[in-house]
């Protein structure tokens, strides 16, 4: 059984030369840029607003609130361990190699799945953007055939869906209904990836300050537009004016949506090796990225809430385009230009997370977890141009068959679930040396302040809201039981964190993160829990077929 939790010292001179160190403090500050400000902005955060009403703004916050405390513990471990691999790396390091095997597993679910409703949403704003200029592409070559067929099969009343089922020719029995751009924009933002980091970064950079300054005109142009009224719309529920018409757990229903928005923060730890001291710039660039984005956000939705009633925005996957048409701002050279910079900003969050995809499965394979040929670097360029290719293809693949609704739910829990071990790791991490010019994480003695803290705050919400609390064990309510079931679940164990943090004098900054974290995953349902699982369970056999046999670790201990 200890053969499983085996630990991989890492030191400096671990690192791989094989990959070009290129970036610098602002390019890791871009790339956070693309990858977080993008398909959240742009496309999730009309569901989001749809579910939580104005009171999403404190999602944001809390989301913000996560993964700042996340991001010093990402910077940490950055600081110690500056190789490619981001957190399935420093689980290696902390937990050891079945856990390091699970969470990188995590992060290939998280990157490949993400890319595919990226995907997705790039081809709606492509065809979206085309048809305004009045160019049309026929509707079966914009969506995927589930989409099409589910369209039908449940009354919906999406018009373009339904009519790509109608119109489809036949292949034998079998409807032809591909999503074109899609398969495109992946096939060659793979290519871009391929060809070098350094060709990525010129490209990522300038889009990213084309995409921030409409961002701003938007923000800027909307607050004109704003209705202080719709920050406090009717509730269906109470019949009163509400920042949270839908309630905590309405809010809460929202997280998935809002959290597509962070993923991305991940892949920015995976460019270790091809940072400049990454031991300096990796703790800085994301920390920088992670403010700026958190402020954009809760800018944006401000606007957005402010503009249009937040029932209006059931299933808009266009929300910063859609506050300007016709029957909302009537702004139709901002409608134009907000649909042309979408297309660029989802654009390079496709481009940071199929870099970050191969370079995962560059670390799994240098320990031996993975198939040799997944470490392997072009001779020219100077990319793991294996994984690069099978990335395109496993993102590629699954964009024929499968729908945004799915992808959506399932891409955000493996994400926060690989930052609630990245916080716990840094609680198992022994001290260190301090080295001037290299991020130290701060040291506060969590054993009194994070229990007061914890249990002074779960007194005070429920104060706010005690009739959630009295009503805690009825998990059978179909609109709130769940919510509650894993609301209980976290009270439980944060209390055991109290007393393990009260015994063990554990640091405050990782046990903020680790529970804020673990809030974040009382708003998955059970199907994502249940997919989640079976992801979990594939990749247990795989490990067990292939990586703990060819573990590098593994045959080091056993020769030693």
């Amino acid at each position: 059984m200890s053969q499983l939790f085996r630990r991989k010292i890492y030191s400096d001179t671990d690192t791989s030369t094989g990959l070009l160190r290129v970036l610098g403090v602002w390019d890791i500050v871009f790339f956070g840029i693309a990858a977080i400000i993008g398909a959240g902005s742009f496309s999730s955060l009309g569901e989001a607003v749809f579910r939580g009403g104005p009171g999403v703004i404190l999602l944001y916050l809390i989301c913000g609130f996560a993964c700042g405390f996340t991001a010093l513990c990402y910077a940490e471990f950055a600081s110690r361990i500056p190789t490619a691999g981001s957190a399935y790396t420093y689980a290696y390091a902390s937990f050891g190699e079945l856990i390091a095997w699970i969470i990188g597993w995590a992060l290939i679910m998280e990157y490949s799945f993400g890319n595919i409703y990226v995907a997705f949403s790039w081809s709606d704003y492509f065809t979206s953007f085309l048809g305004r200029l009045g160019m049309h592409i026929p509707d079966y070559l914009t969506c995927s055939y589930t989409e099409a067929r589910k369209a039908v099969q449940y009354g919906s009343e999406n018009k373009e869906l339904l009519n790509a089922w109608k119109t489809a020719p036949l292949i034998g029995s079998l409807k032809f209904i591909v999503d074109i751009p899609a398969l495109v924009i992946n096939g060659l933002i793979t290519w871009l990836c391929y060809v070098g980091v350094k060709e990525s970064k010129n490209f990522n950079n300038s889009l990213v300050i084309l995409k921030l300054a409409v961002i701003i005109l938007v923000i800027l142009v909307g607050c004109a537009y704003v209705n202080t009224e719709n920050w406090t719309p009717i509730s269906p529920t109470t019949g009163t004016p509400s920042f949270m018409p839908n309630g905590f757990a309405g809010v809460m229903s929202a997280v998935s949506g809002v959290f597509f928005a962070y993923i991305g923060f991940d892949a920015l730890s995976v460019l270790s090796e091809e940072t400049k001291d990454p031991q300096k710039t990796l703790p800085k660039g994301m920390i920088i990225s992670l403010v700026l984005c958190t402020v954009i956000y809760i800018a944006l939705t401000l606007v957005l809430t402010g503009m249009v009633d937040y029932k209006k925005f059931d299933g808009v996957g266009d929300p910063l385009s859609f506050i300007f048409e016709k029957t909302n701002a009537n702004v139709a050279w901002m409608e134009l230009i907000v649909s042309f910079v979408a297309i660029v900003a989802i654009t390079t969050v496709l481009l940071v997370f199929q870099m970050g995809q191969p370079r995962i499965w560059y670390a799994m394979s240098r320990d031996g977890l993975m198939p040799q040929r997944f470490q392997k670097v072009h001779p020219k360029y100077k990319t793991p141009s294996y994984a690069t290719i099978v990335t395109g293809i496993v993102v590629g693949i699954p964009i024929l068959f499968t729908d945004k609704t799915f992808i959506l739910d399932f891409t955000s829990i493996g994400t926060i679930f690989a930052f609630v071990l990245v916080c716990a790791g840094v609680l198992m991490l022994p001290a260190k040396e301090k080295i001037k010019g290299r991020f130290h994480l701060p040291y506060v003695n969590g054993k009194i302040i994070f229990p007061v803290v914890f249990i002074g705050g779960l007194l005070a919400f429920y104060k706010w809201q005690p009739e959630f609390f009295d009503n805690l064990m009825n998990w059978s309510d179909p609109s709130e039981g769940e919510f509650r079931a894993s609301i209980f679940f976290f009270i439980i164990i944060n209390l055991i964190l109290c007393i393990v943090a009260f015994i063990k004098n554990l640091s405050l900054i990782p046990l903020v993160g680790l529970s804020s974290c673990l809030y974040l995953l009382t708003g998955m349902s059970h199907e994502n829990w249940f997919w989640f699982g079976m992801w979990f369970l594939i990749g247990m056999v795989i490990y067990f077929c292939y990586g703990y046999k060819n573990s590098k670790l593994g045959k080091e201990l056993k020769n030693s």
